[in-house]
């Protein structure tokens, strides 16, 4: 159970701060949520406190934890499917995982694979999403901006 002010994080939505906890009667079932912030665009997220577990809700990385994703981001790239769907597939897969360490890995993949041969349009907006992510989680993490947290990323990336 987590309390207000808590930095949790969303797979596929991101890192957020617990604002309040409220109970809501949707579809004729009453069910307590938490009350997420985003810190990127100013997003409200209701996450229903029943099923944290199955949804795989989990507390903000440590400041020591960043340095260890910032290693996963230099890392060399690693092996991906040459078949788009696929490599799509597997990396849809790493993101919803909500493993920081597999997100950063699609971050640096699909950013070496840009820089050399481009994205499809359906990467390039992965990449993104993943990136928002990433970056939501190294700004309550370590306390920082946006842009700081997204130059952070780029200047690691090799």
């Amino acid at each position: 159970m987590f309390n207000i002010g808590d930095k949790i994080v969303y797979p596929m939505h991101g890192a957020g701060i617990i604002e309040g906890i409220e109970e809501k009667e949707i579809l004729g079932k009453k069910r307590k949520y938490y009350v997420m912030k985003m810190p990127m665009g100013e997003m409200k997220v209701m996450v229903p406190i029943d099923n944290i577990e199955d949804i795989g809700i989990r507390e903000v990385i440590s400041v020591e934890e960043v340095d260890h994703v910032l290693g996963v981001l230099s890392d060399d790239e690693t092996k991906m499917p040459q078949n788009w769907n696929r490599r799509y597939r597997a990396n849809m897969d790493k993101l919803k995982s909500g493993d920081i360490y597999e997100i950063a890995s699609v971050v640096r993949n699909l950013i070496i694979r840009d820089r050399e041969k481009g994205l499809s349009t359906g990467e390039r907006k992965m990449l993104n999403n993943a990136k928002q992510i990433l970056i939501s989680e190294i700004v309550l993490a370590k306390n920082i901006g946006e842009v700081e947290a997204e130059n952070l990323i780029e200047e690691v990336v090799q």
